[in-house]
Protein backbone atom coordinates (compact mmCIF):
# COMPACT_ATOMS: atom_id res chain seq x y z
CA UNK A 1 0.00 0.00 0.00
CA UNK A 2 1.54 3.62 -1.16
CA UNK A 3 0.52 5.96 0.92
CA UNK A 4 1.70 10.16 0.96
CA UNK A 5 4.69 11.32 -0.91
CA UNK A 6 2.70 13.54 -2.98
CA UNK A 7 4.66 16.24 -3.43
CA UNK A 8 8.12 14.49 -4.47
CA UNK A 9 6.11 12.44 -6.76
CA UNK A 10 4.98 15.54 -8.60
CA UNK A 11 8.49 16.74 -8.52
CA UNK A 12 10.37 13.50 -9.84
CA UNK A 13 7.37 13.48 -12.55
CA UNK A 14 7.89 16.77 -13.82
CA UNK A 15 11.65 16.32 -14.04
CA UNK A 16 10.64 13.15 -15.82
CA UNK A 17 7.89 15.04 -17.56
CA UNK A 18 11.40 16.83 -19.76
CA UNK A 19 14.01 15.47 -22.00
CA UNK A 20 17.21 16.89 -20.45
CA UNK A 21 19.84 14.43 -18.60
CA UNK A 22 18.55 14.37 -14.68
CA UNK A 23 20.63 13.11 -11.66
CA UNK A 24 18.07 12.78 -8.72
CA UNK A 25 19.47 12.28 -4.79
CA UNK A 26 17.14 10.36 -2.82
CA UNK A 27 18.01 9.74 0.61
CA UNK A 28 16.71 8.74 4.01
CA UNK A 29 16.89 6.28 7.19
CA UNK A 30 16.05 3.12 6.45
CA UNK A 31 12.25 1.88 6.72
CA UNK A 32 11.31 5.47 5.56
CA UNK A 33 9.69 4.37 2.44
CA UNK A 34 12.14 5.35 0.03
CA UNK A 35 11.78 2.27 -2.58
CA UNK A 36 8.57 2.62 -2.21
CA UNK A 37 8.72 6.19 -3.77
CA UNK A 38 11.00 4.66 -6.17
CA UNK A 39 9.20 1.93 -7.20
CA UNK A 40 5.95 4.24 -7.11
CA UNK A 41 7.66 6.53 -9.57
CA UNK A 42 8.97 4.18 -11.84
CA UNK A 43 5.79 1.53 -12.43
CA UNK A 44 4.47 3.63 -15.15
CA UNK A 45 8.31 4.49 -16.91
CA UNK A 46 10.65 2.31 -19.09
CA UNK A 47 13.49 2.35 -15.99
CA UNK A 48 15.94 -0.42 -14.74
CA UNK A 49 16.48 -1.04 -10.98
CA UNK A 50 19.69 -2.21 -9.72
CA UNK A 51 19.33 -2.65 -5.89
CA UNK A 52 23.35 -2.82 -5.12
CA UNK A 53 24.31 -5.51 -2.32
CA UNK A 54 27.11 -5.29 0.26
CA UNK A 55 29.13 -7.98 -1.53
CA UNK A 56 32.00 -7.66 -4.60
CA UNK A 57 32.39 -5.75 -7.60
CA UNK A 58 31.74 -8.40 -10.06
CA UNK A 59 28.75 -9.94 -8.05
CA UNK A 60 27.23 -6.37 -7.90
CA UNK A 61 28.69 -6.25 -12.04
CA UNK A 62 26.84 -9.07 -12.63
CA UNK A 63 23.30 -8.43 -10.70
CA UNK A 64 23.54 -4.62 -12.63
CA UNK A 65 23.61 -6.86 -16.30
CA UNK A 66 20.59 -9.24 -15.10
CA UNK A 67 18.98 -5.59 -14.45
CA UNK A 68 19.36 -4.39 -17.94
CA UNK A 69 18.58 -6.90 -19.61
CA UNK A 70 15.20 -7.72 -17.37
CA UNK A 71 13.97 -3.87 -19.10
CA UNK A 72 15.47 -3.71 -22.44
CA UNK A 73 15.79 -7.31 -23.72
CA UNK A 74 13.77 -6.04 -26.77
CA UNK A 75 16.26 -3.15 -27.79
CA UNK A 76 19.39 -4.97 -27.11
CA UNK A 77 18.35 -9.16 -27.89
CA UNK A 78 21.59 -10.55 -26.56
CA UNK A 79 22.19 -10.08 -22.82
CA UNK A 80 25.18 -8.01 -21.36
CA UNK A 81 28.35 -8.80 -20.08
CA UNK A 82 30.04 -5.86 -18.87
CA UNK A 83 34.00 -6.03 -17.85
CA UNK A 84 33.20 -3.25 -15.52
CA UNK A 85 30.96 -0.38 -14.62
CA UNK A 86 32.83 1.85 -17.50
CA UNK A 87 31.45 -0.86 -19.81
CA UNK A 88 28.24 -0.96 -18.03
CA UNK A 89 27.51 2.98 -18.54
CA UNK A 90 28.86 3.18 -22.10
CA UNK A 91 25.71 0.91 -22.98
CA UNK A 92 23.48 2.81 -20.27
CA UNK A 93 24.23 6.18 -22.69
CA UNK A 94 23.93 4.38 -25.75
CA UNK A 95 20.01 3.34 -24.75
CA UNK A 96 19.35 6.99 -23.25
CA UNK A 97 20.11 8.71 -26.54
CA UNK A 98 16.88 10.26 -27.67
CA UNK A 99 14.61 8.23 -25.25
CA UNK A 100 13.72 8.97 -21.82
CA UNK A 101 15.21 5.85 -19.57
CA UNK A 102 15.35 5.87 -15.83
CA UNK A 103 18.50 4.28 -14.03
CA UNK A 104 18.06 3.89 -10.45
CA UNK A 105 21.09 2.52 -8.12
CA UNK A 106 19.40 1.67 -4.77
CA UNK A 107 21.71 1.44 -1.99
CA UNK A 108 24.15 3.44 -3.37
CA UNK A 109 26.56 3.24 -0.95
CA UNK A 110 26.96 -0.30 -1.08
CA UNK A 111 28.27 -0.45 -5.04
CA UNK A 112 30.47 2.43 -3.85
CA UNK A 113 31.95 0.66 -1.19
CA UNK A 114 32.93 -2.14 -3.21
CA UNK A 115 33.72 -0.20 -6.38
CA UNK A 116 35.64 2.46 -4.85
CA UNK A 117 36.19 4.90 -7.65
CA UNK A 118 32.90 4.49 -8.46
CA UNK A 119 31.86 8.02 -7.86
CA UNK A 120 34.35 9.01 -10.18
CA UNK A 121 33.23 7.18 -12.81
CA UNK A 122 29.80 8.19 -12.83
CA UNK A 123 31.34 11.67 -12.19
CA UNK A 124 33.27 11.17 -15.75
CA UNK A 125 30.88 9.46 -17.86
CA UNK A 126 27.89 12.65 -16.68
CA UNK A 127 30.43 14.95 -17.84
CA UNK A 128 31.31 12.98 -21.32
CA UNK A 129 28.27 11.53 -21.99
CA UNK A 130 25.30 10.96 -20.12
CA UNK A 131 24.81 15.15 -19.91
CA UNK A 132 23.96 15.15 -23.17
CA UNK A 133 21.12 12.36 -23.37
CA UNK A 134 17.50 12.07 -21.78
CA UNK A 135 18.90 9.73 -19.06
CA UNK A 136 17.06 10.40 -15.71
CA UNK A 137 19.71 8.95 -12.87
CA UNK A 138 18.26 8.02 -9.67
CA UNK A 139 20.75 7.43 -6.41
CA UNK A 140 19.44 6.34 -3.56
CA UNK A 141 20.55 5.26 0.02
CA UNK A 142 19.90 4.59 3.42
CA UNK A 143 23.47 6.10 5.17
CA UNK A 144 22.82 9.28 6.02
CA UNK A 145 26.31 10.72 6.39
CA UNK A 146 27.46 8.49 3.23
CA UNK A 147 24.78 10.21 1.30
CA UNK A 148 25.50 13.96 2.44
CA UNK A 149 29.64 13.58 2.41
CA UNK A 150 30.65 11.39 -0.26
CA UNK A 151 27.38 11.92 -2.88
CA UNK A 152 26.32 15.08 -2.11
CA UNK A 153 29.21 16.59 0.16
CA UNK A 154 31.61 19.43 -1.82
CA UNK A 155 34.63 16.88 -1.63
CA UNK A 156 32.29 14.12 -3.62
CA UNK A 157 33.08 13.86 -7.34
CA UNK A 158 29.47 13.87 -7.90
CA UNK A 159 29.10 17.47 -6.58
CA UNK A 160 27.32 19.42 -8.43
CA UNK A 161 26.25 16.91 -10.59
CA UNK A 162 22.74 16.36 -8.86
CA UNK A 163 19.41 18.10 -10.35
CA UNK A 164 17.59 17.38 -7.38
CA UNK A 165 17.78 15.92 -4.03
CA UNK A 166 15.19 14.76 -1.68
CA UNK A 167 15.67 13.94 2.21
CA UNK A 168 12.65 11.84 2.72
CA UNK A 169 11.22 12.45 6.03
CA UNK A 170 8.68 10.10 8.31
CA UNK A 171 5.15 10.48 7.15
CA UNK A 172 3.26 13.34 8.89
CA UNK A 173 0.25 12.63 10.92
CA UNK A 174 -2.42 13.38 8.47
CA UNK A 175 -0.65 11.21 5.80
CA UNK A 176 -0.18 7.78 8.27
CA UNK A 177 -4.19 8.07 9.26
CA UNK A 178 -4.41 6.67 5.20
CA UNK A 179 -2.65 3.20 6.56
CA UNK A 180 -5.36 2.38 9.04
CA UNK A 181 -8.76 4.29 8.04
CA UNK A 182 -10.67 1.75 10.35
CA UNK A 183 -9.62 3.23 12.98
CA UNK A 184 -11.41 5.61 14.89
CA UNK A 185 -9.37 8.72 15.29
CA UNK A 186 -8.12 8.13 18.37
CA UNK A 187 -6.71 4.97 17.63
CA UNK A 188 -5.45 6.60 14.62
CA UNK A 189 -3.75 8.97 16.46
CA UNK A 190 -2.03 6.22 18.89
CA UNK A 191 -1.11 3.91 15.97
CA UNK A 192 0.99 6.83 14.57
CA UNK A 193 2.41 7.43 18.07
CA UNK A 194 3.82 4.15 18.66
CA UNK A 195 5.03 4.10 14.80
CA UNK A 196 6.57 7.20 14.33
CA UNK A 197 5.07 7.53 10.65
CA UNK A 198 7.95 5.61 9.49
CA UNK A 199 5.95 3.49 6.58
CA UNK A 200 7.58 0.29 7.09
CA UNK A 201 6.37 0.13 10.79
CA UNK A 202 3.02 1.38 10.14
CA UNK A 203 2.52 -1.45 8.03
CA UNK A 204 3.19 -3.73 10.71
CA UNK A 205 -0.36 -2.65 11.86
CA UNK A 206 -3.35 -4.80 11.08
CA UNK A 207 -6.49 -3.09 11.34
CA UNK A 208 -8.45 -6.04 11.21
CA UNK A 209 -7.19 -6.22 15.10
CA UNK A 210 -7.88 -3.98 17.73
CA UNK A 211 -5.28 -1.24 18.64
CA UNK A 212 -4.24 -3.02 22.10
CA UNK A 213 -3.73 -6.67 20.80
CA UNK A 214 -1.31 -4.75 17.70
CA UNK A 215 0.68 -3.10 20.31
CA UNK A 216 1.07 -6.14 22.35
CA UNK A 217 1.68 -8.60 19.48
CA UNK A 218 4.64 -6.20 17.83
CA UNK A 219 6.47 -4.55 21.04
CA UNK A 220 5.49 -7.05 23.87
CA UNK A 221 5.79 -10.02 22.31
CA UNK A 222 9.72 -11.76 22.19
CA UNK A 223 10.54 -12.08 18.86
CA UNK A 224 7.93 -10.08 17.00
CA UNK A 225 9.15 -7.77 14.40
CA UNK A 226 8.72 -4.28 16.47
CA UNK A 227 10.49 -6.26 19.49
CA UNK A 228 13.98 -6.69 17.58
CA UNK A 229 13.51 -3.72 15.71
CA UNK A 230 15.17 -0.90 17.77
CA UNK A 231 18.75 -3.36 18.66
CA UNK A 232 18.68 -4.60 15.08
CA UNK A 233 18.54 -0.87 13.63
CA UNK A 234 21.71 0.05 15.97
CA UNK A 235 23.42 -3.56 15.08
CA UNK A 236 22.81 -2.66 11.49
CA UNK A 237 24.00 1.22 11.81
CA UNK A 238 26.84 1.99 14.25
CA UNK A 239 29.69 0.28 15.82
CA UNK A 240 29.58 0.04 19.65
CA UNK A 241 25.81 -0.63 19.30
CA UNK A 242 25.72 -0.57 23.00
CA UNK A 243 27.45 2.71 23.60
CA UNK A 244 24.18 4.41 21.65
CA UNK A 245 22.12 2.21 23.15
CA UNK A 246 22.97 3.64 26.16
CA UNK A 247 22.91 7.54 25.03
CA UNK A 248 19.55 6.88 23.91
CA UNK A 249 17.81 5.04 27.64
CA UNK A 250 19.35 8.14 28.96
CA UNK A 251 17.04 10.44 26.83
CA UNK A 252 14.76 8.22 26.86
CA UNK A 253 14.73 8.22 30.84
CA UNK A 254 14.53 11.83 31.13
CA UNK A 255 18.21 13.23 30.38
CA UNK A 256 17.97 15.82 27.75
CA UNK A 257 21.21 18.23 28.17
CA UNK A 258 24.27 17.21 26.97
CA UNK A 259 26.42 17.17 30.57
CA UNK A 260 23.25 15.12 31.76
CA UNK A 261 23.62 12.51 29.12
CA UNK A 262 27.70 12.24 29.25
CA UNK A 263 27.12 11.67 33.24
CA UNK A 264 24.29 9.14 33.31
CA UNK A 265 26.35 7.56 30.51
CA UNK A 266 29.61 7.51 32.26
CA UNK A 267 30.98 9.79 28.92
CA UNK A 268 33.30 12.68 28.27
CA UNK A 269 31.30 15.22 27.06
CA UNK A 270 33.48 15.54 23.97
CA UNK A 271 32.81 11.84 23.16
CA UNK A 272 29.44 11.78 24.01
CA UNK A 273 28.91 14.69 21.61
CA UNK A 274 30.48 12.21 18.84
CA UNK A 275 27.75 9.90 19.79
CA UNK A 276 25.13 12.26 19.44
CA UNK A 277 26.01 13.18 16.18
CA UNK A 278 25.70 10.10 14.64
CA UNK A 279 22.03 9.56 16.07
CA UNK A 280 21.13 12.81 14.72
CA UNK A 281 22.22 11.67 11.41
CA UNK A 282 20.29 9.10 11.54
CA UNK A 283 16.98 10.81 13.07
CA UNK A 284 16.73 8.79 15.98
CA UNK A 285 17.58 11.68 18.22
CA UNK A 286 16.83 16.10 17.23
CA UNK A 287 18.54 18.77 18.90
CA UNK A 288 16.04 21.52 20.13
CA UNK A 289 16.39 25.19 21.27
CA UNK A 290 13.40 26.96 22.22
CA UNK A 291 11.50 28.94 19.61
CA UNK A 292 12.87 32.61 19.36
CA UNK A 293 16.18 31.40 21.23
CA UNK A 294 19.49 31.38 19.44
CA UNK A 295 21.26 30.29 22.76
CA UNK A 296 23.64 27.19 22.37
CA UNK A 297 23.11 26.79 26.17
CA UNK A 298 19.47 25.98 25.73
CA UNK A 299 20.10 23.09 23.25
CA UNK A 300 18.54 20.15 24.51
CA UNK A 301 18.59 16.78 22.84
CA UNK A 302 15.12 14.41 22.14
CA UNK A 303 13.99 11.10 20.89
CA UNK A 304 12.74 12.34 17.53
CA UNK A 305 11.89 8.50 16.79
CA UNK A 306 8.23 8.37 18.67
CA UNK A 307 8.70 4.20 17.98
CA UNK A 308 11.77 4.56 20.22
CA UNK A 309 10.34 6.86 22.54
CA UNK A 310 7.37 4.37 23.13
CA UNK A 311 10.27 1.38 23.34
CA UNK A 312 12.44 2.88 25.30
CA UNK A 313 9.99 3.96 27.75
CA UNK A 314 8.13 0.97 28.41
CA UNK A 315 9.96 -2.69 27.47
CA UNK A 316 13.03 -2.66 28.85
CA UNK A 317 11.80 -1.96 31.97
CA UNK A 318 9.29 -4.90 31.54
CA UNK A 319 11.66 -7.44 29.34
CA UNK A 320 11.47 -10.46 31.97
CA UNK A 321 7.35 -10.45 31.58
CA UNK A 322 7.87 -10.03 27.94
CA UNK A 323 9.85 -12.82 27.36
CA UNK A 324 7.45 -14.86 29.83
CA UNK A 325 4.86 -14.35 27.64
CA UNK A 326 2.79 -11.76 30.18
CA UNK A 327 2.94 -9.27 27.46
CA UNK A 328 -1.16 -8.71 27.92
CA UNK A 329 -0.45 -7.97 31.50
CA UNK A 330 2.42 -5.65 30.60
CA UNK A 331 0.10 -3.55 28.16
CA UNK A 332 -1.88 -3.31 31.31
CA UNK A 333 -0.05 -2.28 33.32
CA UNK A 334 1.54 0.43 31.03
CA UNK A 335 -1.75 1.28 29.61
CA UNK A 336 -2.90 4.52 32.25
CA UNK A 337 0.62 6.00 30.92
CA UNK A 338 -0.13 5.91 27.73
CA UNK A 339 -1.72 9.57 27.22
CA UNK A 340 1.41 10.92 28.88
CA UNK A 341 3.32 9.79 26.05
CA UNK A 342 0.96 11.15 23.76
CA UNK A 343 1.50 14.35 24.64
CA UNK A 344 4.44 15.04 22.98
CA UNK A 345 2.89 12.91 19.96
CA UNK A 346 -0.18 15.55 20.12
CA UNK A 347 1.76 18.29 20.64
CA UNK A 348 3.09 17.68 17.00
CA UNK A 349 0.16 16.43 15.11
CA UNK A 350 -1.30 20.25 16.69
CA UNK A 351 2.01 22.05 15.03
CA UNK A 352 1.37 19.70 11.65
CA UNK A 353 -2.05 20.91 11.82
CA UNK A 354 -1.13 24.73 12.15
CA UNK A 355 1.21 24.62 9.28
CA UNK A 356 -1.51 23.12 7.16
CA UNK A 357 -4.31 26.27 8.05
CA UNK A 358 -1.08 28.43 7.73
CA UNK A 359 -0.27 27.47 4.20
CA UNK A 360 -3.85 27.56 3.55
CA UNK A 361 -4.16 31.20 5.02
CA UNK A 362 -7.36 30.30 7.27
CA UNK A 363 -5.65 31.77 10.74
CA UNK A 364 -5.60 35.39 11.79
CA UNK A 365 -2.36 35.99 10.02
CA UNK A 366 0.17 33.94 8.14
CA UNK A 367 3.30 33.08 10.54
CA UNK A 368 6.87 32.68 9.51
CA UNK A 369 8.13 30.00 12.04
CA UNK A 370 6.33 28.06 15.14
CA UNK A 371 7.82 25.72 17.91
CA UNK A 372 7.95 24.64 21.61
CA UNK A 373 9.13 27.25 24.00
CA UNK A 374 10.60 26.81 27.32
CA UNK A 375 12.72 28.92 29.98
CA UNK A 376 12.78 31.06 32.65
CA UNK A 377 9.92 33.66 33.86
CA UNK A 378 11.65 36.84 34.33
CA UNK A 379 8.75 37.71 36.82
CA UNK A 380 8.45 34.42 39.23
CA UNK A 381 12.01 33.14 38.42
CA UNK A 382 10.44 29.74 37.77
CA UNK A 383 10.76 27.36 34.57
CA UNK A 384 7.73 27.73 32.00
CA UNK A 385 6.95 25.88 28.95
CA UNK A 386 4.65 26.68 26.24
CA UNK A 387 3.73 23.60 24.02
CA UNK A 388 3.42 26.11 20.76
CA UNK A 389 4.24 29.49 19.29
CA UNK A 390 3.59 30.64 15.80
CA UNK A 391 4.73 34.42 15.33
CA UNK A 392 5.37 36.57 12.58
CA UNK A 393 6.76 40.38 13.59
CA UNK A 394 4.72 41.82 15.82
CA UNK A 395 2.09 39.10 16.44
CA UNK A 396 1.97 35.69 17.84
CA UNK A 397 -0.09 32.78 18.97
CA UNK A 398 0.22 30.57 21.54
CA UNK A 399 -0.99 26.92 21.86
CA UNK A 400 -1.46 24.52 24.95
CA UNK A 401 -1.89 21.16 23.57
CA UNK A 402 -3.86 18.44 26.29
CA UNK A 403 -4.02 14.79 24.96
CA UNK A 404 -6.00 13.67 28.00
CA UNK A 405 -9.55 12.15 28.56
CA UNK A 406 -10.98 14.92 31.02
CA UNK A 407 -12.42 18.33 29.04
CA UNK A 408 -10.10 21.43 29.12
CA UNK A 409 -11.50 23.52 32.50
CA UNK A 410 -11.00 27.17 32.25
CA UNK A 411 -7.94 27.42 34.22
CA UNK A 412 -5.87 26.41 31.57
CA UNK A 413 -6.66 29.15 29.30
CA UNK A 414 -5.78 31.72 31.81
CA UNK A 415 -3.03 30.38 32.81
CA UNK A 416 -1.42 30.22 28.98
CA UNK A 417 -2.86 33.70 28.98
CA UNK A 418 -0.64 34.60 31.96
CA UNK A 419 2.16 33.02 30.26
CA UNK A 420 2.42 35.11 27.19
CA UNK A 421 2.62 37.78 29.39
CA UNK A 422 6.45 37.44 29.43
CA UNK A 423 6.33 38.85 25.49
CA UNK A 424 5.66 41.67 24.04
CA UNK A 425 3.60 41.08 20.91
CA UNK A 426 1.13 44.05 19.99
CA UNK A 427 -1.05 40.86 18.96
CA UNK A 428 -1.50 37.69 20.88
CA UNK A 429 -3.98 35.17 19.81
CA UNK A 430 -4.78 32.12 21.79
CA UNK A 431 -5.42 28.58 20.90
CA UNK A 432 -6.01 25.60 23.11
CA UNK A 433 -6.23 21.71 21.18
CA UNK A 434 -8.24 19.52 23.36
CA UNK A 435 -8.35 15.51 23.07
CA UNK A 436 -11.66 15.45 24.99
CA UNK A 437 -13.47 18.98 24.60
CA UNK A 438 -14.07 21.64 27.10
CA UNK A 439 -16.18 22.38 30.42
CA UNK A 440 -18.99 24.17 30.32
CA UNK A 441 -17.93 27.24 31.93
CA UNK A 442 -14.65 27.05 29.56
CA UNK A 443 -16.44 27.44 26.63
CA UNK A 444 -18.82 30.69 28.15
CA UNK A 445 -15.89 32.47 29.56
CA UNK A 446 -13.06 32.80 26.83
CA UNK A 447 -11.87 36.09 25.80
CA UNK A 448 -12.71 36.67 22.01
CA UNK A 449 -8.73 36.01 21.02
CA UNK A 450 -9.09 32.79 22.19
CA UNK A 451 -9.72 29.54 19.80
CA UNK A 452 -11.33 26.29 21.37
CA UNK A 453 -9.85 23.13 18.99
CA UNK A 454 -11.53 20.01 19.54
CA UNK A 455 -8.74 17.12 18.11
CA UNK A 456 -11.69 16.22 16.25
CA UNK A 457 -12.25 19.58 14.27
CA UNK A 458 -8.93 18.90 13.02
CA UNK A 459 -10.24 16.19 10.50
CA UNK A 460 -12.96 19.34 9.19
CA UNK A 461 -11.01 21.02 6.67
CA UNK A 462 -12.64 23.00 4.29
Amino acid sequence: MFVGRDSELEKLNKMHAGSKFECAIIYGRRRVGKTSLIQEFIKDKKAIYFLSLETSESMNLENFSKSVWNTTKEQIKTKPRFTDFIDALDLISDLADGQRLVLVIDEYPYLANAVKVMSSILQAHIDTKLKNTQLFLILCGSSMSFMENQVLGYESPLYGRRTAQFKIQPLNFFESIEFHKEYDIFDSALAYGVTGGIPHYLAQIDSTASLKDNIIDNFFTPNSYLFEEPSNLLKQELREPQVYNDIITAIATGSSRLNEIATKTKLESAVCSKYLRSLLSLGIVKKERPILSDSSKMTIYRLADNMFRFWYRFVPQNISQIQSGAGKKVFESIEPQISAFMGNVFEEICLEYLWRENIAERLPFYFKDAGRWWGTNPQTKSQQEIDIIAFEDNRAIFCECKWTNEKVKQDVVYNLIEKSKMFSYSEMIYYIFSKSGYSSECKKNIPNNVKLIEYADMFNLP
